[in-house]
């Protein structure tokens, strides 16, 4: 079931993996981590502690005195590693609540810097957060999905109803603690990950969104995250530049330099959703040569350092580099924006001089992931947006272990595991 792209991306071992020691120290001096543990405790630091010590008794008991049946549950080590860990199945969902089998899981840009042992997020953890699910059981009081129905998970938590979630902040649902998260292991709350049998939803009714008829689920898997993140950079800026009138370019910023190696499907979504908008030309930049491939056979103008790009009114900073919001501001041209996506560094220079004299608006933030699903399925039921075009492998969920791994270690841009 293996797709190979014809993309020329390099084959064989590429990255390095941290053993336990390096991992464990690399977390313990990570500035992003001790920023993660902040804002972790920022607000409902006691509802936290309190799931955390729920979660770990259950597994106790379960392991001392098991009721539940069994299910597999892929678990990421340093080193590269994965293992399928035979664990207690979810108990019946509560009455807001749902239980869905993943089918369709999908490989997040950041995931192989966490297998690596090379991000703020310590290991092992339950692995995995985007993902199309089929519905296994609900609860009394859900009435929006129901069993067998193809729904996709957004990957954070929230609950639909608390100010946050009514005003579409999603990311910053007021209901659970912060940065709640499938396959985030501790840092995102313990919520499971995506690359196992059963997965737990707490607020069915506002988090699942059923997948349109007609779209494959690997198409979809990646909707729940990466392909939202790249729509997010476009979707709310681009139709107003161009109702404006202008001849416009859009540039996005994808790998500049050594980093932590992430992968590189969030720029490449971000340009299939300039090109599906109107965006006359897209500009990409990666040193990768087989990311300029894939972003030239996908219909960008792709450049290997920034000194070829042209400035431009909208332009996306995906590097995850501190000196990508730099970069970015200096090519955005007089009433601009900036659309800065991620930032693993506690600081990054920025030429706020600069940014004043040509008004430009720089806005730096997590996706809002739940928020933005449904516009995505209807522009991937209608064909404008195609994300599987960004796909460049397909295996079988039951080899995700190997996959998975053969991933971390190589250049896959986009690995999508099915049924």
């Amino acid at each position: 079931m293996t797709s190979t792209p014809s993309m020329g991306y390099p084959r064989g071992p590429q990255h390095r993996p941290r053993g336990w020691v390096g991992h464990l120290a690399g977390v313990a001096t990570a500035d992003a981590a001790m920023t993660a543990l902040k804002i972790s405790l920022e607000r409902s630091a006691r509802q936290r502690a309190e799931r955390l010590r729920d979660v770990m008794a259950d597994r106790w008991r379960e392991k001392q005195h098991p009721t539940r049946a069994r299910m597999r549950a892929l678990v990421a080590h340093p080193g590269a590693r994965f293992v399928w860990r035979d664990v207690p199945a979810p108990p019946s969902p509560g009455p807001g609540a749902a239980v869905v089998h993943p089918i369709a899981v999908a490989t997040c840009d950041l995931d192989r810097a966490m297998a690596l042992g090379r991000s703020p997020f310590p290991l092992p953890m339950a692995f995995g957060h985007e993902c199309v699910g089929e519905v296994v059981e609900v609860g009394d009081e859900v009435t929006t999905v129901r069993p067998g129905d193809r729904v996709v998970v957004p990957f954070q938590i929230s609950c639909g109803s608390c100010a946050a979630c009514v005003a579409g902040l999603t990311a910053n649902c007021l209901t659970v603690p912060p940065i709640s998260m499938y396959g985030f292991g501790l840092v995102g709350g313990l919520w499971g990950g995506a690359f196992s049998d059963l997965l737990t939803v707490p607020f069915a009714e506002a988090m699942l969104v059923p997948l349109p008829q007609g779209i494959e689920p690997a198409a979809a898997a990646s909707v729940a995250d990466n392909v939202a993140d790249g729509y997010r950079s476009i979707a709310p800026y681009l139709p107003q530049l161009l109702d404006r009138g202008r001849d416009l370019d859009v540039v996005i910023f994808a790998e500049i330099g050594p980093r932590p190696p992430f992968s590189a499907s969030v720029p490449l979504y971000a340009g299939l959703t300039a090109m599906a908008l109107g965006a006359p030309r897209v500009h990409l930049v990666d040193r990768r040569p087989h990311v300029r491939a894939h972003a030239e056979a996908l219909g960008m103008i792709a450049h290997a350092s920034v000194r070829s790009v042209p400035s431009a009114p909208l332009v996306v900073d995906s590097t995850g580099d501190r000196r990508g919001p730099s970069l970015a501001i200096a090519r955005t041209s007089p009433d601009g924006i900036v659309a800065s996506l991620s930032s693993l560094s506690r600081r990054s220079p920025i030429p706020t001089a600069l940014m004043y004299g040509r008004n430009i608006r720089y806005e730096l933030g997590r996706s809002h992931a739940r928020a933005h699903i449904p516009a995505i399925l209807e522009m991937m039921r209608t064909g404008a947006l195609r994300p599987e075009t960004v796909t460049t492998h397909l295996a079988s969920l039951d080899t995700a272990d190997r996959t998975l791994r053969e991933h971390a270690l190589g250049e896959s841009t986009k690995t999508i595991l099915v049924e």
